[in-house]
């Protein structure tokens, strides 16, 4: 099974941050996506913004206050969560919000630099790594998928190819 959301938008706020009994830090903001699209009827293109809940924990949280600020450009990469909850009327309400595992600010590319790097990972997955040195003027790539094949593995179906030995049985490429 797979629940991963990833999402390039703007902030809608500054993060809102609070600690919680054990210390622990959790954020709350909102990223807006735009899509548009071409009215049937007018022939006219629309906007559509969607806005997105963000929560993000401890390390993550703490960056994200100290680098969010409402507007920023950001990649968020997480897993999608629903819960219910009771509000203060006693209305049972639910909420749809993205749990935030990969945060990325994105410069806008005239202005150089390559974003801030929240270098994190879930429990049992390799860390992620980043780059210290980058021009000024590069855009550092997005993060590898999950099951983005290893360099080992990828030189072994070449060795084999190039042996005749194909992993895909008899199809040389």
């Amino acid at each position: 099974m797979v629940n991963r959301v990833i999402l390039i938008g703007n902030l809608g706020r500054d993060p809102e941050v609070r600690r919680l009994e054990n210390g622990a830090a959790v954020a709350k903001f909102s990223v807006a996506t735009n899509e548009n699209y071409q009215d049937k009827t007018t022939g006219e293109w629309q906007k559509q913004t969607e806005w997105h809940e963000i929560v993000a924990w401890r390390q993550r949280a703490e960056q994200a206050e100290k680098i969010f600020k409402k507007g920023t450009l950001v990649y968020v990469e997480g897993k999608l969560t629903h819960r219910k909850y009771t509000d203060a009327n006693n209305i049972e309400r639910y909420r749809t919000e993205v749990v935030a595992n990969y945060m990325r600010k994105i410069k806008d590319p005239g202005m150089g630099g390559d974003g801030n790097y929240f270098p994190t990972h879930e429990p049992g997955s390799a860390p992620a790594t980043t780059t210290a040195t980058a021009t000024a003027n590069s855009a550092a790539p997005a993060p590898p998928p999950a099951n983005a094949p290893t360099a080992t593995a990828e030189k072994t179906a070449a060795d084999a190819a190039s042996n005749g030995d194909s992993p895909d049985g008899d199809l040389p490429f």
